[in-house]
């Protein structure tokens, strides 16, 4: 394996990681994690349950929701992202590894219907899973889980790798892989953070989060954030600004590795046809309660470039403005003044996406989407990622429980508001894609703020450190252990066998 040496790459390898390949790619996987700058995970989910309870207004509610979520349904594919920072390169240059895991509980568990639904129109292949994925319990260890290469102990490599991890609206895939990959969950919401912190003492790192308060752009669902950077990285490369750029490199893959690689399509976004209608609901949360029936665009890129072109119309109408008041005050003033003056306050107040609904019977709620990632839906107050891991009723979501045997049992369908499929491109939606995208976010937010005579020896984006998204509030969940919050047992065990020795 070599580096491409690719600056500008169009498409992006991710390694299919399966039953038949995992012994042998867990050298790699292993090196990656210990080599690299930076780690960025994303989960593909069996479901997230009532939709309700993941939204409450007390997080500890709230807690408790995803872990009972986490407890009944499972992770079904993981996608890792690890980026090396390489100081013998110009500017911020990545080498960049991703990997694309196809996992399967060998417990019983719970899947919703509307999740199979939605993966499958975005490719997911569950004859793969049942066929190849690779098996884990949740949980406490069992038998022999410590002591061979497996799901739980690859987690444990990456515990141990003590690198700063990144997530997209990351507290539902926190929770998830605690339970699935580490121990049983503590009943607290102050137990869980204390494990966290001494989890990751290189800190947690969610991109929604610095999206939204950091970045500042005008929506902060997965996809947008990330080709929003890639576009203004690229400005920045054309224009050669006095910043510094964003470069990768990735691996070329030969021999029987090449077999298992799924190039992504990662091509810069061309001119879009302006004359299409948006869906206002899709552009502001990435998510669409008409799904693919929805007449109106879902692209991305489209969304994007208007998004552009109406910040710079106001901006030129704020300079139109401000000449008028020069020469209003050299004439000795006009009662307009005040009044331009107010229209340009109103101007910043107004949210970046004003809510519009489709036209649809289904009420949309804050957490839309189900098996995958992220499509934010909001109306009841932010765009974002919060939403993203559920869909939207009030009613209880049911599925199908299956298990080792495929022993399946068939329960009455979720309710159908709940979440529906997405009008997506190809390659969101996919774990190790979207991995990889959570991961560009944090490489290009963390040399915003870089001084140009300064290197990004170690990546971080200021004032995000160990802050988690919280749907519907205006402050984050801290990752920090309090005086009053004691770790948990089966927490203090498993750091043993990370570290070899207790924790004080």
């Amino acid at each position: 394996v070599t580096s491409s040496g690719k600056m500008t790459p169009t498409v992006v390898p991710v390694i299919d990681v399966q039953t038949n390949n995992f012994k042998e790619l867990w050298p790699a996987m292993v090196l990656a994690f210990k080599t690299s700058s930076f780690i960025a995970l994303d989960t593909e989910l069996s479901g997230l349950g009532a939709r309700k309870a993941l939204l409450a207004e007390s997080i500890e509610d709230r807690y408790k929701a995803i872990c009972h979520a986490a407890r009944t349904r499972s992770v079904l594919s993981l996608g890792i992202a690890c980026y090396k920072k390489l100081d013998d390169k110009a500017d911020s240059t990545y080498l960049v590894q991703v990997y694309n895991l196809t996992l399967l509980c060998t417990e019983e568990y719970i899947i919703e219907p509307k999740s199979v639904q939605f993966l499958v129109q975005h490719g997911f292949d569950f004859n793969k899973q049942y066929a190849q994925g690779v098996p884990y319990n949740k949980g406490n260890d069992k038998g022999g889980d410590a002591h061979e290469p497996n799901v739980r102990t690859l987690f444990v490599e990456l515990l141990r790798a003590n690198k700063p991890l990144v997530v997209h609206n990351g507290l539902i895939d926190m929770v998830f892989l605690y339970q699935c990959f580490y121990a049983h969950l503590p009943e607290r919401l102050g137990t869980f953070v204390a494990d966290l912190s001494e989890m990751f003492p290189g800190g947690i790192y969610d991109t929604k989060y610095a999206t939204e308060y950091e970045l500042r752009f005008t929506a902060s669902y997965l996809e947008y954030a990330y080709k929003k950077c890639k576009l203004d990285n690229a400005k920045s490369m054309q224009t050669g600004g006095e910043g510094p750029c964003l470069f990768l490199e990735f691996c070329d893959y030969s021999g029987c590795l090449q077999g298992y690689v799924d190039y992504r399509p990662c091509s810069d976004s061309q001119s879009h046809d302006s004359s299409l209608n948006i869906c206002v609901q899709f552009s502001a949360y990435g998510w669409c309660p008409n799904g693919s029936q929805c007449p109106m665009s879902h692209d991305t890129d489209l969304i994007i470039q208007q998004d552009e072109k109406t910040k710079e119309d106001k901006r030129k109408k704020r300079k139109r403005r401000k000449k008028q008041k020069v020469t209003w005050g050299e004439m000795g003033g006009s009662p307009q003044d005040k009044r331009a003056h107010l229209e340009d306050k109103e101007e910043d107040l107004v949210p970046a996406k004003e809510m519009v609904t489709c036209e649809t019977s289904a009420p949309v709620s804050e957490h839309q989407q189900v098996g995958g990632k992220e499509t934010d839906a909001i109306c009841t107050g932010e765009p974002g990622r919060t939403h993203d891991k559920n869909g939207g009723g009030g009613s209880p979501a049911h599925g199908l429980t299956v298990g080792p045997g495929i022993n399946t049992q068939h329960a009455s369908e979720k309710d159908p508001t709940a979440a529906s499929d997405g009008k997506v491109e190809g390659g969101t939606h996919r774990a190790g894609f979207d991995a990889f995208m959570t991961g560009y976010i944090f490489a290009f937010a963390s040399i915003l703020n870089q001084k140009p005579e300064e290197s990004v020896a170690h990546p971080g984006i200021p004032g995000c450190q160990n802050k988690l998204y919280l749907s519907g509030k205006s402050v984050p969940l801290q990752v920090v252990k309090s005086t009053f919050s004691k770790s948990s047992k089966a927490h203090a065990h498993k750091m043993e066998l990370v570290w070899g020795k207790k924790l004080l």
